[in-house]
């Protein structure tokens, strides 16, 4: 298959021969922990799609991973009463599953209930995948649709995969030259078999770099499981709480300055950076954590107030981020400007919330890119590539 990206393929035709829309499944849901938030965000780009262009087709992933075909209801996906959605809620049957196609040569998607024939739902053209975490963001779903010979928003498998594991995510910026913090692995067997010299090894890398620490699982998002530690005394019940989410933890070191994040998007020449955003200070969270974020709705600053140099420094690293993880269609890099003047990549994110009140989407607003061009834009590039090695 030819590395260069693809033209854009026919216009879709349906069994009769005439012209149709493209078909998009969105996909939401998923057996992480971040199952609410990718509900949420699947209900926001739900309402953006332009269903004069494209036709919808919304799969819901339950907790326990069945597939469920779900109605095209986006309001009743948001957070309300402080009361998460849930894919269970929004499934038109408790039993019955959706199948993917595993033949490249056949995408039409099947509906099947216990006890019934199985239906046709149609053929899918594009999936827009708005799982977060592991099982659907960290290369699985995207392996998935790889085999089908489905297209799909966002980044392939390999960059997937990086962007949801922490440690190799930071080891992969490294090696292409790129700024971050001090941090520390603890992998399951060390601490399964060998706690007392796994909490030595954190007590050590806080004697050199100082207290608090942050405490976090490996591979997750939307600030579950993080844990600021002030002393020895909260470790283990730190790095308990980030392994009910992961088995594999990841410790930073505190890096003093402001949080700053940045938007990437694809276009047809390459990756371009949106207008930067501050996250700051939460006076009612000990961090940025899940409660601020989605609960509480604290406030980011778009665009930062940042000089005309830090602007452009923190849009070349978030390029060069998306770059060096080779990602597709979309990435959040975040970021802490030191006290010191320097620009410290903290973490990428290959499918970023677009809630309503999501940092990325209001990035490219305040850039001149409105929500709904956002999705279109997404879904082109998707369209615009093939499957496979590319």
């Amino acid at each position: 298959m030819s590395s260069q990206t693809p033209s854009p393929g026919p216009v879709p035709a349906s069994s009769g021969g005439e012209r149709r829309k493209p078909r998009v499944a969105v996909v939401f849901g998923g057996r992480s922990s971040e199952h609410a938030i990718s509900v949420v965000t699947a209900g926001a780009v739900l309402r953006a799609i332009d269903r004069e262009k494209y036709d919808v087709l919304p799969i819901g992933i339950t907790t326990d991973g069945r597939w469920a075909l779900t109605a095209d209801e986006p309001e009743r996906m948001a957070i309300a009463n402080r009361e998460l959605p849930s894919v269970e809620r929004l499934a038109e049957s408790s039993e019955g599953s959706v199948v993917l196609p595993v033949d490249p040569g056949n995408r039409e998607v099947v509906y099947s209930e216990p006890g019934a024939v199985p239906k046709a739902l149609g053929d899918v053209d594009v999936v827009f995948p708005m799982l977060h975490g592991p099982y659907g963001e960290d290369g699985t779903l995207q392996g998935l649709l790889e085999l089908s010979g489905v297209p799909y928003v966002g980044a392939g498998v390999l960059a997937s995969a990086v962007g949801m594991d922490k440690e190799y995510m930071k080891r992969v910026f490294v090696s292409f030259g790129l700024p971050v913090g001090p941090y520390e692995v603890i992998r399951p067997r060390a601490w399964e078999q060998e706690p007392s010299a796994a909490r030595r090894r954190i007590v050590e890398f806080a004697e050199e770099h100082g207290w608090p620490l942050f405490v976090k699982p490996a591979r997750a998002g939307s600030s579950f499981g993080i844990s600021k530690v002030e002393g020895p005394a909260d470790l283990d019940a730190a790095v308990e709480e980030a392994r009910r989410h992961d088995p594999k933890v990841i410790v930073e070191a505190l890096l003093r300055g402001r949080e700053i994040e940045c938007g990437v998007l694809e276009y047809e020449d390459g990756p371009r950076a949106s207008l930067p955003a501050e996250i700051p200070p939460v006076s009612s969270h000990a961090f940025y954590d899940f409660e601020a974020k989605y609960i509480d709705a604290a406030d980011g600053i778009v665009p930062a107030p940042l000089t005309e140099e830090q602007t452009r420094r923190v849009q070349e690293l978030a390029v060069a981020a998306f770059e060096a993880a080779s990602c597709e269609g979309l990435v959040r890099a975040d970021f802490f400007l030191l006290d010191s003047g320097e620009f410290v990549i903290n973490e990428i994110n290959t499918m970023p919330g677009f809630t309503p009140i999501s940092m990325y989407p209001r990035m490219w607003q305040e850039s001149g890119v409105s929500y709904p061009e956002l999705v279109d834009r997404l879904l082109e590039a998707a369209l615009r590539r093939s499957t496979g090695l590319r």
